[in-house]
């Protein structure tokens, strides 16, 4: 691999046995994309299937206990790989091994909780109020001010003055107290979709499991950079539509000029105060978002100026094609690998593990709170609502 894909960072761990323990591989092509891709890392582990199970961390491959040591090993080898970059943050789970090693390798870096990890918490130690919470306490985690937020926390200490006190000492959660920009990324969704991709891969072997990982991130690698490089568009698709639905909220507001870049916007009513020159609305949303928000766009509108130049450089195609300009080049066949002397002489033996009892389980165990979600109802095709069929449908038929 060191051949095939130079300047990249792949590290083995071994016991004083010379018993298989871990492995680290950050191809150079990631390495060199992460520059240009926002500084947040966001970190999960997922049970590997095979023989001698272990764990697969979505921001590179960890295969071995899940544990503290494992997990320092990680970041350290993360840290020599990436480096430590200016407002960076990292969002995982809040597992107690993760925060451990994340203050020892990281000290000064944000290591914020996963907002829906959280819930789940929420949700097993207060049963009786999280029907009342779930929309107070999401919209709590995504508030932009300082009043939205109190406002909302005042409502969940009508509900539940211990569900107020156990998110005060939560530590990072919300998006309007992370110490650096988060952005979109409250969630660990992203690592979990790549290890839902990898579901059938996870049964295999550590070669073969790291075999596919490489294919599979390698597909990815080279239809983003596909995508990115025929768009006609100044942003990425996501972007757009997001830059397009606030353009069409600010149609009916009403902007003052108080100097060539401040300016006094009324919506509804109600007066907010944008500044150009620095990307702020006292709403907070253009300097989080990093894109123009409503009222932004409609001074942008008055003044007749483009609002792809206010937004982020991480949303326009050209920092997307140089995310993925380092492609990922197919692996020669294992017939066709020169090996040096020093590694073929190195022994690697397989990890002692021992069996748990029972058959293996093939799907992870759920949350309560995903377990209690409605399931779909299906619906009448003739009249559209649900809870029966055309079969015995006695309403008018909906308008098509």
């Amino acid at each position: 691999m060191d051949k095939t894909y130079p300047g990249s960072h792949i590290r083995m761990e071994k016991s004083s046995k010379n018993e298989f323990m871990c492995v680290y591989i950050s191809l150079y092509a990631f390495i060199r994309g992460f520059d240009h891709c926002r500084p947040i890392v966001v970190v999960y582990g997922s049970h590997l299937k095979s023989y001698y199970t272990g764990t697969f961390v979505s921001a590179s491959t960890l295969d071995g206990a899940e544990n503290d040591a494992a997990w320092t090993w990680f970041f350290e080898q993360f840290k020599i790989a990436y480096d430590v970059r200016e407002n960076m943050c990292i969002v995982s789970d809040r597992n107690e091994s993760i925060i451990k090693s994340v203050s020892r390798v990281y000290p000064d870096v944000p290591h914020c909780a996963c907002i829906w990890h959280l819930w789940n918490n929420v949700y097993k130690k207060f049963k009786k109020s999280h029907a009342k919470l779930s929309e107070i306490y999401f919209s709590m985690a995504k508030a932009y001010t300082q009043t939205e937020f109190d406002s909302l926390m005042e409502k969940v200490e009508k509900v539940d003055i211990r569900v107020k006190e156990y998110l005060e000492l939560a530590g990072l959660w919300a998006r309007l107290y992370a110490p650096v920009n988060k952005g979109w990324t409250m969630t660990s969704n992203i690592a979990e979709s790549i290890n839902a991709s990898l579901v059938s891969a996870r049964e295999l072997p550590i070669y073969d499991f790291l075999e596919e990982v490489r294919k599979i991130f390698g597909r990815w690698n080279c239809s983003n950079r596909k995508e990115a490089t025929q768009t006609y568009k100044t942003l990425g698709k996501k972007y757009q539509e997001m830059l397009e639905l606030n353009e069409t909220m600010c149609t009916r507001m009403t902007v003052v000029p108080s100097t060539e870049y401040l300016h006094t916007v009324n919506d509804g009513g109600r007066n907010y105060t944008v500044c150009l020159l620095e990307r702020k609305c006292v709403s907070g949303r253009f300097q989080i978002d990093e894109l123009p928000c409503p009222h932004a766009w409609a001074v942008l509108k008055s003044k007749f100026l483009m609002p792809e130049e206010y937004c982020s450089s991480y949303y326009k195609p050209s920092t997307i094609v140089m995310t993925y300009d380092v492609l990922v080049s197919p692996l020669p066949d294992k017939n066709d690998w020169n090996i040096p002397e020093h590694v073929a002489k190195e022994v690697v033996l397989p990890p002692k593990w021992k069996r748990p009892p029972g058959r293996p389980k093939k799907k992870r165990d759920k949350n309560l709170s995903e377990l209690l979600l409605p399931k779909n109802q299906h619906s009448c095709s003739i009249c559209g609502q649900g809870g029966h069929n055309k079969r015995t449908c006695r309403n008018a038929p909906r308008n098509k």
